[in-house]
């Protein structure tokens, strides 16, 4: 802690006096409207003092007297210098370059993003990332990018799990537009309630993250910003259908009321009524469905004052079924004549975000947010009945502004959240309150020339947890040009909703068994993690193409934890960490634009995740230790005029064997070996553009048909001692081909 506040103090003092300048970088196109202008280079002429354009056009430089001159430039666009005499904002539009002929100059947004520049390894997936793969919700984003693991977490309700640096989504703070969305009741399947065609994009930090979102992060951060309804499309249409009868529907209505105020109305849903069993072991192999999910957000500008609004109004119906083929709800339910699971949720969600820039002194600022949701989900796994209904608050104000010059910056603000839970696991009422709140302060030097460093503290009174510290630090420095050393460590701390969070234990017929240890949840006491990693990014050239490569290694190591032991095949136990736990991970990732519009992605991943159950250490279950990705995306030429042109993707991923956790004292029928096999899979896609208005998408999941044998242990006996449904390691359903198309009126 004394070194902590060392760096806190130390940059201040050492700094120089400076301010800095906002701005914005535009295009203009087609219809002659002004567009924000993504990865724009912006630089000071004869220094090395520079920065890019955000996904908003938007960003950020030092200045002072001594800059005069700011070169402005973009492939494709003619490089404008301009006069600079105060810190005043700067809005700029490029202009396309043209020769004497009539040609059509286009920018090319990159898919996935990587700054130089920021202290935190973060790198930001824009939509048209999202858009290579059939990526209906937000669990389903992640399959084209090698830093996030998507699996299923048992082999009937169809939930897709996500995993970064080995750990599972709960040591993941999840939130959309920087408030945590995604926690307690919602943790299972939360990811499939925010559709695709919402988000605009998506940030996600390896690591510790930053103190100002909360205490909960251990392995890292994703954060999903929605489309806005100032520059999302006046109409947008997306339909889509599968070969599994899988359809869904997303529209988009914006509208301007007025110079300040705009307004949009976003329409999903998605149904799957046909009853599949490739497998032929007579259960479903994925759920049938119906979603239904609406959300109208607001957007306040007024850029002369300072001030940015949002406000969003949520709701959500989703209504699941699995289990044997012939499971019937009205007469089968509570009985034992055939297996089967009901999940219905309905989710209410109100949040509102205020920003305020002072136009006179542009690095002071002020943020508010809150939030409320309410969440209550209706289930029944055979004959384990689970019901959670989470009433939820969410508060932050935060101030922003710097220490002496903008090189040292700020932030620092209160938090305050509340959750209460109503649980009933079989009779057994788990119910709760949870009430937290905090203070924090992350300050940040930034000179971009070779350092910054980002250090964060916050101090939390929580009424379970107690009152407690918890600090990060992110450090950046750049040894040579278009390079990027980064280091990391912080502490996180939660409190584990483990029913919540693991409801694949109810489609088993393990006993459940909670080692109580006295603490006030569950008889548990909280998880408490440090994680550290070290991050090294480098671009170059290759054959006058660019390329970068990035090497990371992160670990984290628990001081305590909850262990979900499935150990012993008839039984699951709860209890608190004796002795170690840690997830070690190691990846190298190489992206390479071959030729003008062809660009690769490869990566290989190494995980060392084990932890103590009982009195053997043990690598964690169904965490393959080697992971191989590789990714291929071309688009051809834009025509000019028509704006059509062809996109190409293709996404293989490999995973070498995952480790089962035992059977060896079951009968030899319903034992498993100690591994699973190696599994590898081919996603494509082939996109048509025919105008800026209309485009047809086809493509293919598992198109090499790979499934795996068996994935219900004891499915000829459903309501015997064997049956589990949690040794899933690879698809349970075979290739799927689907088509869609997307309409759009700007």
């Amino acid at each position: 802690m004394k070194y902590l506040l060392y760096i806190l103090l130390m940059f201040p003092v050492i700094a120089l006096a400076q301010d800095e300048i906002k701005g914005t970088i535009l295009e203009t196109n087609q219809k002659n409207k002004s567009t924000p202008l993504f990865g724009a280079n912006v630089y000071w002429l004869n220094t090395t003092v520079g920065t890019t354009t955000d996904f908003d056009g938007n960003f950020t430089i030092p200045y002072t007297k001594e800059y005069k001159k700011l070169i402005v430039s973009y492939v494709g666009f003619k490089t404008d210098t301009l006069t600079i005499s105060s810190s005043k904002n700067v809005r700029h539009v490029l202009e396309a370059t043209r020769d004497l002929e009539e040609v059509m100059i286009t920018s090319r947004k990159q898919a996935t993003s990587k700054s130089y520049l920021k202290a935190s390894n973060t790198f930001t997936v824009s939509s048209k990332e999202l858009l290579k793969a059939a990526c209906c919700n937000l669990s389903e984003s992640f399959e084209t990018n090698p830093s996030i693991d998507v699996n299923f977490a048992d082999a009937v309700t169809g939930t897709r799990q996500i995993k970064m640096l080995g750990l599972t989504s709960p040591y993941l703070l999840i939130a959309t537009e920087n408030i945590p969305s995604i926690r307690g009741a919602s943790q299972a399947f939360g990811l499939s309630f925010i559709p695709g065609t919402w988000v605009e994009s998506i940030q996600i930090t390896k690591g510790a993250g930053t103190v100002v979102t909360g205490f909960e992060s251990i392995a890292g951060q994703i954060n999903a910003e929605l489309v806005k309804p100032s520059t999302d499309d006046r109409l947008f249409v997306n339909v889509y259908g599968a070969s599994n009868q899988r359809l869904e529907l997303n529209t988009h209505f914006n509208t301007k009321l007025s110079e300040k105020w705009d307004t949009g109305v976003y329409l999903h849903g998605n149904t799957h009524n046909e009853k599949h069993d490739v497998n032929d072991d007579g259960f479903l192999d994925m759920p049938i469905y119906n979603q239904i999910n609406v959300m109208n957000r607001w957007q306040y500008t007024n850029p002369e004052k300072g001030f940015v609004s949002f406000i969003n109004l949520k709701y959500l119906n989703d209504e699941k079924q699995t289990g044997q083929l012939d499971f019937n709800p009205e007469t089968d339910k509570g009985t034992t004549r055939s297996w089967g699971s009901e999940i219905d949720t309905e989710r209410y969600e109100v949040s509102a975000k205020m920003g305020y820039v002072n136009p006179e002194i542009p690095w002071q600022s002020i943020g508010v947010q809150a939030a409320f949701s309410s969440h209550n989900q209706d289930s029944y796994f055979g004959l384990n009945t689970y019901n959670i209904k989470q009433n939820s608050l969410y508060s932050n104000a935060m101030y922003n502004s710097i220490i002496g010059d903008s090189r040292s910056k700020f932030k620092t603000g209160l938090s305050y959240t509340y959750d209460h839970y109503n649980e009933m696991v079989n009779a057994s009422d788990y119910g709760r309150t949870e009430t937290s709140v905090g203070a924090f302060f992350e300050y940040a030097f930034d000179n971009l020339d070779d350092i910054n460093i980002t250090a964060g503290l916050r101090v939390d009174t929580h009424n379970v947890l107690g009152t407690f510290i918890t600090p990060r630090v992110h450090a950046r420095y750049s040894p040579w040009a278009k390079s990027a050393l980064r280091a990391s460590f912080g502490r996180g701390k939660r409190s584990a909703s483990i029913f919540a969070e693991n409801q694949s234990v109810f489609a088993t017929s393990r006993a459940i068994n909670i080692v109580n240890a006295g603490g006030e949840l569950y008889g548990l006491d909280p998880e408490i993690a440090w994680n550290y990693g070290i991050s090294f990014l480098q671009g170059f050239n290759v054959f006058s193409r660019k390329a970068d490569v990035t090497i990371d290694y992160y670990r984290t190591d628990f001081q305590n934890q909850v262990v979900v032991d499935f150990e012993n095949p008839q039984v699951v136990s709860f209890y608190n960490l004796v002795g170690d736990s840690y997830a070690n991970s190691f990846q190298v990732e190489f992206n390479y634009n071959m030729f003008e519009g062809f660009d690769t992605r490869l990566a290989y991943k190494y995980y060392d995740v084990q932890t103590q159950y009982g009195s053997e250490k043990l690598e964690k279950p169904l965490v393959p230790k080697h992971r191989f990705f590789a990714n291929a995306a071309y688009e051809t030429p834009i025509q000019a005029g028509s704006g059509a042109h062809w996109k190409f993707d293709a996404t293989y991923n490999w995973l070498g064997k995952q480790r089962f956790s035992s059977t060896a004292t079951n009968p030899l029928l319903y034992q498993l070996s100690e591994y699973s096999p190696s599994v590898g899979t081919l996603n494509v896609q082939v996109t048509k553009v025919f105008s800026p208005k209309f485009e047809v998408y086809l493509g293919g999941e598992n198109v090499t048909n790979v499934q795996q044998d068996n994935p219900i242990l004891g499915s000829d006996d459903p309501f015997g001692p064997y049956f589990d449904t949690t040794f899933v390691y690879g698809p349970i359903y075979g290739s799927n081909y689907y088509a869609g198309l997307r309409f759009k009126i700007q």
